[in-house]
């Protein structure tokens, strides 16, 4: 008299009405981790690479734009470091992470 038809009903055995089961539920999540790989994840991988590639082809006397907006020629090579001539006689270390973008020579006078 209280509980109503809907919840006195048994309900169905869970894999006789749904062949595939749980994964039908889980169909969405999985397809949005593979939207977001496709979407975020490899774009970035893939500029990582070119920037890891720009990064190790840098030469000396090559024009560079180091990320605070700094515009310079690369005089001295380290390791992990950079010396970037950004006038006559003025010369600031940078990190080489720090290189944003190779520019094309002449840019810098």
């Amino acid at each position: 008299m209280f509980i109503s038809e809907a919840f006195a009903q048994a309900a169905p055995a869970a894999g006789a009405s749904d062949p595939l089961g749980g994964l039908t539920g889980m169909l969405p999540i999985i397809l949005m981790f593979v939207v977001l790989y496709f979407v975020m994840i490899r774009p970035q991988m893939k500029r990582q690479k070119e920037h890891k590639a720009m990064i190790d082809a840098i030469a000396k006397g090559d024009e560079v734009v180091v990320a605070g907006g700094v515009l310079g020629r690369v005089t001295k090579l380290g390791d992990s470091f950079l010396h970037v001539e950004v006038a006559n006689n003025v010369e600031i270390q940078v990190q080489r992470g720090a290189v944003v973008q190779v520019l094309p020579k002449g840019t810098f006078k």
